[in-house]
């Protein structure tokens, strides 16, 4: 994947499903680690992009937490 793809504009749309599948997929008892490593690869987003989304995600209480 080019850098440049993963580093991409995200709508707040997608932000809040690749924020949704991460925590589904850390409260499916996957390990944080691994949680991370599918969902980058999953939506195509970098690490940075996903723990940027992540902290936004719990900022905001963003489903399914709020």
């Amino acid at each position: 994947m080019a850098r440049r793809e993963a580093d991409r504009e995200l709508l707040e749309e997608e932000r809040k499903a690749i924020f949704l599948a991460l925590v589904q997929a850390q409260d499916g008892k996957v390990g944080v680690t691994r949680s991370r490593k599918e969902v980058t690869e999953r939506f195509g987003v970098s690490d940075r992009q996903l723990r940027r989304i992540e902290q936004e995600g719990l900022d905001a209480q963003w489903p399914p937490l709020g």
